[in-house]
Formats: structure tokens, sequence, C-alpha cells
């Protein structure tokens, strides 16, 4: 039982740190109102702000959002984010290509979906 569990940890571990690696770096999004760093945090990935143009919205600098997050055999990424801030979850998907990517978050049993492109900072 304790290997099984042993292999199980691991395997969620390489699982997680090859989505952060794929994933691993600052990024602007699309509307220019933030700038957020993507990297490993423990067996997870967070999304931590770096920048807030518009704080109305209630974002702040530090804010996080903790992703689970796996490999899809289309090469996105799909899982669960956790914002403690609101104590909110969401359904993940993200979705690379050159150079930026795109973010899908969802609630409510993937009814109420926004998307979010995301450009490199270099």
């Amino acid at each position: 039982m304790s290997r099984l569990l042993l292999a199980l940890t691991f395997s969620s571990l390489s699982v997680a740190s090859a989505a952060a690696r794929d994933l691993d770096g600052t990024w602007l999004r699309d509307d220019g109102n933030a700038r957020v760093r993507i990297a490993p945090c423990g067996d997870k990935i967070c999304a931590t702000n770096l920048w807030i143009g518009d704080t109305s919205t209630g974002e702040a600098v530090g804010d996080k959002l903790i992703m689970t997050l796996a490999r899809q055999a289309d090469g996105s990424f799909s899982g669960n984010a956790y914002d403690p801030k609101r104590d909110w979850s969401y359904a993940m998907t993200i979705t690379t290509a050159a150079g930026g990517l795109t973010t899908r978050g969802c609630i409510v049993g993937r009814l109420i979906c926004r998307d979010v492109a995301w450009k490199a900072v270099q």
C-alpha cells in the first residue's frame, strides 16, 4: 500500500512539474491590466499578480491563483484553480501557443466561463 501511495505521489509531482515548466514565466494579460508570474509552488502551480493597473475590480499585487493542472492529449493543461482571497474554485484550462497562452476559467459546472489571452513578457 505504501509503495502505491509513494508511486502516486511521485507521478502527480512529475505532472505538476512538467506543467509548471511549460507555463513558467511572466505574462501580460491581453487588456494590459495585469502582469502575473506563473511558477511552481510546492506540488501545485501558482499565478501571482506582479502588477495591476486598475484595482477597482478588487485585484491586488500579491494575489494568487493556485492551480492543479495535468497535460491533456491535445497539449493543453486542464484541472482546477483556487483563489484563496475570494475563496472561489474554478475549472481551469490553459492552452499554450508561441509566445502566448489562453486561460479559460469556469464556474457553476462550466456554465459560466471566461477566456483571457496572455502574452509572454521578455
